[in-house]
């Protein structure tokens, strides 16, 4: 304790001894900080909350950096001293350490105060004032200063009516007067410039959809009358009205419309810029208008005729002209996309030529990716992929994807004998081959372009994986998948697989360890069952599944957002109808493999609020459930397809799989031997997260999450006791934690660190706490809030739960 003291009185006295003054030019103050002072009229007494905050923000430059008033980094700039290189280690000090120092100067405040003025009367506080001065430091050896405004600030405009004024009944103006159906002035709000310039840039859009490819939004002008409240004393006095119309000097071309003509497309090889300079004869025949330049003959036409939308005679539609490049860009075969519209150069032309440059990527590529990752439940690990890839498979932008990949996990903390977590740590590899067509392959099916927003890709994918638990089992997986993946519109996704079939088998199995572990009379009876239907069952399934999503686009200037996402699966019905049925009450059978069938429902709802720029609402609801029927009614469900508690992305003051089912305790001696390996099929989770922006890179976070799993069914089924079942007493089985979180969010990534601990423990409500004299139990509180001790270093052990991550939560 003494030492710290020492330390902390050595920099005292090594920043006092420390002075810039002498590095500051005469009658010249650095400049430090800024106050902002607002000051609402006096009679109407307008509502001013958040301004200042917002004046600040408008301060121009930033204060120089201050440790208890003293300029540290400008002191480092002058300590450092002038660089002789400088790409040298001493200039990059100097960029890092220091800052050249800012000096507080009366035109950069009268320039701030006028730029306060202008921000107010933009946010419709007419008749605003602002004025700043110079706060020199009171001590004079301190060659500091502050810079003080003082805001005198009106109330605040809002909008009465808004009118959009036009001379005559064209068919432009009617257009436009159409366009005031979705309008962004409404009555009643504050009369903001940045809401008017967006309308206007939304009315450029929504003719722009119309076919008035050359209209703009500065050839919009709104007029704000604000004398209304005087001349009409029904209304209150800080009321306007607005009037919009086409400025008179706008040419008659930018209010006509425009149809396609002709359609170019080079997709930019060499061979095509060799041809080019033969004219048209290198070109390809003209079909549906489009004009194909490729005498490599590398890619099919039709890819061309389906991503592009326009069509020769059709109305020009900025919504095309965007779907058109979105769809050449997700082809993946071109690096750029060039895209320009030409006049066809006749008198009074109404017609628009259309050229696509392309910029081809190459073929094929070789990827390879190493992975590293830690998790809550104290396994980290790394995996390898290597992936090849060919983006052009049978000339038709298919792509083709192939992947071998080699992983691990292992235990970071506590024993590693051969004894311990003997289920708990795993080596997987396999590979995958996966083919990507930008189109349905369906007989007699054919989507139109001009209709749909994205191409639709048909998908075929086959997984092959070895999944090792160290001195355990190996599972083995294939998985095959037919699916198809298509969007009507940028909001909305669709997944739809068919045919999903899957095999998945235990081999190589410990039977003498899987002996001791069942003979040891200390392991749960019900753990040993679960292990034993684990390593002794096969699945075959053969299924289907259809997922949706849905992301609206928020209106401007929202501060909420919403994403939901749903899916169904289902699977065993068409093999159970082949199968023979068994004569012994088993499940039904096919190649000796089990059927199962089953049916599976997901839900996700999200939901976004912006508080401030720099606070955002983040909060989710998870459900899940999947229930065996017909010939699989009394079988489990496969582990792969149940759901776990815990984890980084889930109830974060729990490690992954460690939580429930129900208000089942966890098995310490089960842990010990099989580590966490908590499954079951119902899930439901909610969280909810406070995320705080710092700086450009640190943000912070304050979250609570909730939830648990739990079985269907009866305890035999399950392989769990009834605590485990769900009943219309869950609520009462719900987990709780919370805590807080740093994220470095560096654009390409965001690395994150989320510290939680429990605050409601639902195994409590059925941990006996005492027994009174009379006989009478009296269980645990599953609250623990009493519990919280964060000095005693048995309890953080068991309680501080640190998620390490990539990426947020939700």
């Amino acid at each position: 304790m003494r030492s710290n003291i020492g330390y902390i009185l050595a920099i005292c006295i090594f920043l006092g001894g420390c002075s810039v003054n002498r590095y500051v030019p005469e009658g010249q103050s650095i400049y430090v900080g800024n106050k902002v002072n607002v000051q609402p009229d006096s009679i109407s007494k307008p509502n001013v909350t958040g301004v200042a905050d917002q004046l600040e923000g408008l301060i121009k430059p930033p204060a120089n950096k201050t440790i208890f008033g003293f300029p540290w980094k400008v002191w480092f700039y002058y300590w450092i001293g002038e660089p002789k290189d400088e790409g040298g280690l001493r200039s990059w000090f100097r960029k890092k350490l220091g800052e050249p120092p800012r000096y507080a100067t009366q035109r950069i405040v009268d320039i701030n105060a006028a730029n306060m003025v202008a921000f107010l009367d933009n946010e419709g506080y007419y008749r605003s004032k602002a004025k700043g001065k110079i706060v020199p430091n009171k001590n004079k050896r301190k060659r500091t200063a502050i810079t003080e405004y003082d805001a005198y600030v009106m109330p605040r405009y809002v909008i009465n009516e808004i009118s959009y004024v036009v001379p005559d009944s064209s068919l432009f103006n009617r257009d436009l007067v159409l366009a005031k159906q979705k309008t962004l002035l409404k009555k009643g709000d504050p009369i903001r410039l940045e809401v008017i310039t967006t309308e206007r840039v939304r009315i450029d859009q929504e003719l722009k959809g119309k076919g008035y490819y050359y209209f703009n939004p500065d050839y919009l002008i709104v007029k704000v009358d604000s004398t209304i409240g005087r001349a009409d004393s029904t209304l209150g006095p800080q009321q306007v009205n607005l009037f919009l119309e086409v400025k008179k000097e706008t040419a008659q071309t930018s209010l006509k419309q425009y149809f396609i003509n002709r359609i170019y497309v080079n997709t930019g090889t060499e061979e095509n810029k060799l041809a080019d300079t033969t004219g048209l004869a290198a070109r390809g025949p003209l079909r549906r208008g489009i004009t194909i330049t490729d005498p490599g003959n590398h890619y099919k036409r039709r890819i061309f005729y389906d991503a592009i939308g326009f069509r020769r005679g059709n109305l020009y539609t900025n919504t095309m002209h965007d779907v058109s490049l979105q769809r050449l860009i997700n082809l993946q075969n071109f690096r750029f996309v060039k895209n320009r519209f030409d006049l066809v150069p006749r008198s009074d032309s109404a017609l628009l030529d259309v050229h696509y440059d392309l910029s081809p990527m190459k073929k094929k590529s070789l990827q390879t990716t190493l992975s590293a990752s830690t998790k809550s439940n104290n396994l980290g690990g790394s995996q390898l992929d290597v992936t090849w890839r060919n983006r052009n498979f049978f000339r038709g932008a298919e792509m083709l994807a192939i992947k071998a990949y080699f992983g691990f996990d292992v235990q970071l903390g506590g024993s590693r004998t051969t004894s311990n977590n003997i289920g708990n740590e795993y080596i997987r590899y396999g590979a995958s081959a996966d083919l990507s067509f930008p189109r349905f392959i369906i007989p007699f099916v054919r989507i139109r372009p001009e209709k749909s927003q994205s191409l639709p890709k048909t998908i075929l994918s086959v997984t092959y994986e070895n999944r090792i638990q160290r001195n355990f089992y190996t599972t083995r997986s294939i998985r095959g998948d037919w699916s198809y993946v298509w969007r009507r519109n940028s909001e909305v996704e669709h997944t739809f697989a068919p045919i999903s079939i899957n095999f998945v088998e235990p081999r190589n199995i410990n039977t003498e360890l899987l002996g001791e572990v069942a003979t040891d009379p200390n392991t749960n009876p019900s753990d040993v069952d679960r292990l034993f239907r684990l390593v002794d069952t096969k699945f075959f399934i053969l299924g289907s599944n259809y997922s949706v999503s849905y992301r609206p686009t928020p209106r401007p200037f929202s501060k909420n957002q919403v994403a939901m996402s749903g899916g169904i699966e289902w699977g065993g019905n068409i093999l159970s109808l082949l199968a023979k049925k068994n004569d012994e009450g088993y499940p039904k059978e096919f190649l000796k493999v089990p059927i199962l069938q089953y049916l599976k429902v997901d839900g996700d709802v999200r939901y976004y609020r912006t508080i401030t720029p720099s606070i955002k609402w983040a909060n989710r609801i998870l459900v899940g459930a999947a229930k065996p029927y017909g010939n699989s009614k009394t079988m489990p469900i496969p582990q792969f397809k149940q759901y776990f508690g815990g984890g980084s992305t889930g109830i974060r003051a729990f490690r992954a799989r460690s939580l429930g089912p129900g208000s089942v305790a966890p098995d310490t001696l089960s842990i010990r031997l099989l580590g966490y390996q908590s499954f079951a099929d119902i899930r439901l989770e909610f969280n909810s997260e406070v995320r705080m922006k710092f700086t450009d890179i640190i943000n912070g976070a304050i979250f609570l999450d909730a939830g648990n799993i739990w079985s269907f069914g009866d305890s035999t089924r399950a392989a769990y006791p009834g605590t485990a079942l769900i009943s219309n007493k869950f609520l009462k089985q719900v987990a709780v934690g919370g805590g807080i979180g740093l994220r470095l969010d560096f654009s390409y990534l965001i690395f994150r660190l989320d510290l939680a601990t429990p605050f409601r423990k639902p195994w409590y409500v059925n941990e006996i706490k005492n027994i009174s004299d009379e006989g009478v139990v009296e269980y645990k509180n599953p609250w623990v809030f009493n519990e919280i001790n964060f000095g005693s270093r048995a309890w953080r052990k068991e309680n501080l739960i640190l998620n390490i991550a990539v990426g947020l939560p939700f």
